[in-house]
């Protein structure tokens, strides 16, 4: 009797707790019915505020806009490198255009600077043919004398000065006659001398680095 007692209490028990777990599987449901309630109206509240959610096969579009933009991405670098391409060719022309007006300044200072040389040269020649026809004036036994020799001194200073700045004399006698060089005053017949050669050196001519300074003045034979 007492196992048939038991038996009952447990089959109560278990009736009894069978109710429990609807009510709790109610309470579950009617919990997840009321958030799902409150997630729709939420949802509401966002599409009203913020407008319709994008359908899902605008993705393509998107990447389509993405590859437009890389597009206009590429065309401005294409534009950007033009603008680097001719910055740079002006760049080299105002350099070639730099150098070129250096150089030209560098020619014309030099030029002008020859020609203030020449005329301040000119004028020094004649000083030097004074210097060499006293010289020759000198009677040979006075040529030892102190005087006559720092007269030669001072001719020879002057004519290594001379001929560092670039001034040398033509040396013209026993070549031939060049009327780019010489200055011919006379003729001679001479059957020693060939055609055109400078007989004599009346008036020694001077040259200028590659510029004549002055003609010679010369004889020229038959």
């Amino acid at each position: 009797m007492e196992e048939k007692k038991k038996s009952n209490a447990n089959r109560n028990g278990t009736k009894k707790k069978q109710p429990e777990g609807k009510a709790t599987e109610e309470k579950v449901e009617e919990v997840a019915v009321e958030s799902t309630e409150e997630t729709e109206v939420e949802e509401q509240q966002v599409e009203k505020e913020s407008g319709p959610k994008p359908a899902k096969g605008k993705k393509g579009n998107r990447r389509s806009g993405g590859g437009g933009n890389s597009k206009a991405m590429e065309v401005e670098l294409n534009k950007q490198k033009e603008l680097v391409e001719e910055a740079n060719d002006k760049y080299k022309r105002l350099l070639a255009e730099f150098e070129n007006a250096r150089n030209r300044n560098e020619k014309e200072s030099k030029r002008m600077y020859d020609i203030g040389a020449k005329e301040v040269l000119e004028k020094l020649l004649p000083v030097v043919d004074n210097f060499e026809r006293a010289l020759q004036a000198i009677p040979e036994e006075d040529r030892e004398r102190a005087f006559e020799q720092g007269v030669d001194k001072i001719y020879k200073q002057l004519i290594v000065a001379l001929e560092e700045i670039g001034v040398t004399p033509m040396n013209a006698e026993g070549t031939e006659f060049n009327p780019d060089l010489h200055n011919a005053v006379m003729h001679v017949e001479d059957e020693e001398l060939g055609d055109n050669i400078v007989a004599e050196e009346l008036q020694k001519g001077y040259m200028y680095k590659d510029e004549v300074l002055r003609h010679s003045m010369v004889k020229v034979a038959n």
